[in-house]
């Protein structure tokens, strides 16, 4: 089981006339769901993501048994150097009893990380970087409205990172521990109307006995400046588990810096049926400047084109008036 970990796109779904930018004026956060988005905090950027979650599982086939836990997904996001790079500390740890009651009663306590991850994202691919160049017809309201085909191409990240499992980890294959890569394809499309369609496509522990291959799908819709609700669907698949996860949830933008948000998870097999809820928050602080454009032009150079601008514009307006004053002289 892949638990409610941090992440899914939220904001720039309220901003995507901005999507051409990293950086954001409100907070970029992956809550609630597990998808991430394609593009970055921002540079000098410091975000961190937090949420608590309950779980619960239920095997009514031989060999059945319960789980009902508790655990915490957490996050930390950082864009350094370029607007496109993101490094990030990811994980979630989980404490729970699992209770078989197949025969006889037995309970096992576990506590471990679900996983714990460091990484790094790189946006390769922008279709939105010269949308502020474009231009509105003025002519034609149709043609400002119309569905553009280009929306249909997505921003695409690519992400690497490693993987650490302790040894005898209840939450992963036996055998499996150490350091082991992760890869993936982040895309995200940004359409018009507050909608925003996430897709990831990865491959985590690779080389290990546990190399799953995970698809997840998050569509989010922003119907006001501080309320996004979203759906997602999660596959997971190896030889130690495969399942189909479902979420529904939403996000309340407290204020540019801190989001809230919530999520439940579910799926629908018995092998084991899953139940969770969770509650998280995201909070950055912000160190992000824009970089100033270099046009070659100094402060002092500016200063002397304006105030020869000012002389020209002076000298014709008083060459118009002596020209004027010879006119009204020889009319005279």
């Amino acid at each position: 089981m892949n638990p409610i970990k941090p992440t899914l796109f939220f904001l720039l779904s309220l901003i995507t006339t901005q999507a051409f930018s990293q950086y954001t004026d409100v907070i970029n956060s992956n809550r609630p769901g597990v998808s991430r988005s394609a593009y970055s905090v921002g540079t000098n950027v410091v975000q961190f993501e937090v949420g608590p979650y309950m779980i619960k599982e239920k095997r009514t086939p031989a060999t059945s048994y319960d789980i009902d836990g508790f655990g915490v997904d957490f996050a930390a996001r950082y864009g350094l150097l370029w607007e496109q790079l993101e490094l990030n500390v990811e994980g979630s740890f989980q404490s729970d009893t699992k209770t078989y009651t197949s025969n006889i009663l037995a309970e096992d306590k576990r506590a471990n990380f679900k996983f714990l991850t460091v990484g790094a994202k790189y946006l390769v691919y922008d279709p939105y970087k010269n949308s502020e160049n474009e231009k509105p017809n003025l002519y034609s309201w149709k043609a400002n409205h119309r569905f553009k085909w280009k929306t249909l191409i997505p921003a695409v990240s690519i992400y690497a990172g490693a993987n650490y499992d302790t040894e005898n980890n209840p939450y992963t294959a036996q055998g499996i521990e150490g350091f082991s890569p992760k890869v993936m394809i982040a895309t995200q499309h940004n359409f018009n109307g507050g909608w925003v369609f996430v897709m990831n496509f990865i491959k985590d522990r690779i080389g290990t006995d546990q190399s799953d291959f995970q698809y997840i799908l998050t569509l989010t819709h922003s119907f006001s400046p501080k309320w996004a609700i979203f759906g997602e669907t999660q596959g997971i698949k190896s030889d130690f588990y495969a399942d189909n996860l479902f979420r529904l949830g939403g996000g309340y933008l407290w204020s540019k810096d801190f989001q809230l948000d919530t999520a439940v998870t579910f799926n629908t097999k018995d092998t084991p049926s899953v139940f969770g809820i969770n509650f998280g928050m995201s909070y950055r602080l912000d160190f992000h400047k824009d970089k100033e454009i270099d046009n070659g032009t100094s402060a002092k150079d500016e200063g002397e084109r304006r105030k020869n601008k000012s002389k020209k514009t002076t000298d014709v307006i008083e060459e118009y008036n002596k020209k004027q004053k010879r006119k009204d002289q020889n009319f005279n």
